[in-house]
C-alpha cells in the first residue's frame, strides 16, 4: 500500500502507528493540521474490517476535525485516533493507559477525547498517564449534548432556508442511528414537534424512541426512503452514497454524523438533485466547541459553550447563502471558508 498516494491522504503533518503487544493495543493517530493551533479531536474505538478501513476512516476523520475547528472558530488544529478491535473484547485500563503513553508521545500536538465506544471513564484512564485530554468528568464532560444541540439548531437554519419554515412544528425527519447523540437529538426534534421515523441496529433504543417519542421504526435499509423532509444521519460515515442518494426522498439532509459522504462527487450529485446538503464537519461541532473550552487555559464554562454552539446556525446560514449565490455545491463552499480560515490563521 503506497500511504502517501492514499486518495485520504491530505499532506497530513504526522501520523502515528501506536501498539502494545501486552495489552493488545492497536491504534493510529493523525494529525492532520496545527496551523491554528494543538490539533484536536476523539479517539473511535471500533472492529475495523481490516487495517486499510482503520486509516482510511482515520485519516477522513482528521481532516474533517481540521477543517470543523477552523469553521467553529477554535484555536485548534485537526486531529483524530482509531483504536482498532472489539471494545467488548479487549477494553481495559491497561490498554487505555498504553494509549495514553502513545497520545503523550506526540508531546501536546494532539489532544484527545471520547468519541464513538469511548466514555468519559475511559478517558479519565487515559488522563493518568497524559494531560493532552479532554471531555473529561468534572469539565466539559460529554460532548454528546452539545453535539446534539448543533445538529438541532443546524436541522433548523436548513428547514429556514429550504423550507421556508421558523419552526420544526410537523417537520418529518428521519433519524438514522440513536446513539447517545442521535437520541439526544430526537429528543429535542420531538420536543419542537417534529414527526420522527427511526432505525439503528439497537432494538431496546428503537423500543425506547417510539415510546416516548411517537416514533416510527423502520429497518436499516428502509430508512433513506422515507417520504421526509430531513434525512438526519447520526450513525458512522458514508451513509450519503450512490446506492443510497436515488433512494431519498428528503429534500435536506441534516445529521450529526462525521464523513457523511462517501465520496466528494455526492456533493455535487445531492445538489443537483435539489436537495440540501448541511456540510457534516459544520453542523456536528457542538461537541469540540465544548471540549476546546477545556483545553483553554481558562476555567471550562458550560453557558459559554453553549453560546458558542448557538453561533452554528448563523455559520450555516452564511454556507447556504454563499453557495446559493455561487451556485455551488454547499459541502465544496464549506470547505473554501475553512481553507481561508486556516490560511489567515496559519500566517
Amino acid at each position: 500500500m503506497a500511504f502517501f498516494d492514499l486518495v485520504d491522504f491530505d499532506d497530513h503533518e504526522q501520523v502515528m502507528f501506536c501498539s502494545d503487544a501486552k495489552t493488545g493495543l492497536k491504534a493510529i493517530i493523525a494529525i492532520h493540521s496545527t496551523a491554528l493551533g494543538p490539533a484536536a479531536g476523539g479517539c473511535r474505538f471500533w472492529d475495523y474490517a481490516n487495517d486499510e478501513a482503520a486509516i482510511t476512516d482515520v485519516l477522513r476523520l482528521s481532516r474533517g476535525m481540521t477543517y470543523k475547528n477552523a469553521m467553529a472558530g477554535l484555536k485548534l488544529g485537526g486531529g483524530k485516533a482509531v483504536i482498532i478491535g472489539n471494545p467488548e473484547l479487549i477494553k481495559s485500563e491497561e490498554l487505555f493507559k498504553a494509549f495514553g503513553q502513545a497520545v503523550n508521545n506526540a508531546n501536546g500536538r494532539y489532544y484527545t477525547a471520547e468519541d464513538v465506544n469511548i466514555t468519559t471513564g475511559d478517558m479519565a484512564i487515559v488522563n493518568q498517564v497524559t494531560d493532552y485530554v479532554a471531555g473529561l468528568d468534572g469539565k466539559s464532560g460529554n460532548p454528546a449534548p452539545f453535539t446534539a444541540l448543533g445538529t438541532f439548531l443546524g436541522i433548523k437554519a436548513a428547514v429556514k432556508f429550504k423550507l421556508g419554515k421558523d419552526d420544526l412544528a410537523g417537520v418529518k425527519v428521519a433519524v438514522q442511528g440513536l446513539g447517545s447523540v442521535g437520541y439526544n437529538l430526537c429528543e429535542k426534534l420531538h420536543a419542537a414537534g417534529a414527526e420522527l421515523i427511526v432505525t439503528d441496529i439497537n432494538q431496546e433504543a428503537l423500543n425506547k424512541a417510539a415510546a416516548e417519542f411517537n416514533a416510527k421504526v423502520v429497518g436499516l435499509d428502509e430508512i433513506y426512503s422515507q417520504d421526509v423532509d430531513v434525512y438526519s444521519p447520526c450513525a458512522l460515515g458514508a451513509s450519503i452514497n450512490d446506492d443510497t442518494i436515488p433512494q431519498l426522498k428528503a429534500s435536506i439532509v441534516a445529521g450529526c454524523a462525521n464523513n457523511q459522504l462517501a465520496q466528494a462527487k455526492h456533493d455535487q450529485i445531492l445538489k443537483d438533485q435539489g436537495i440540501l446538503y448541511v456540510p457534516d464537519y459544520v453542523i456536528n461541532a457542538g461537541g469540540i466547541i465544548n471540549v476546546s473550552l477545556e483545553i483553554y487555559p481558562e476555567p471550562y464554562c458550560a453557558e459559554e459553550a453553549t453560546r458558542l454552539v448557538e453561533k452554528i446556525y448563523d455559520t450555516l446560514m452564511t454556507v447556504f447563502e454563499k453557495a446559493a449565490e455561487q451556485d455551488k455545491p454547499t459541502g465544496l463552499v464549506a470547505d473554501e471558508m475553512a481553507r481561508e480560515i486556516i490560511a489567515k490563521g496559519g500566517k
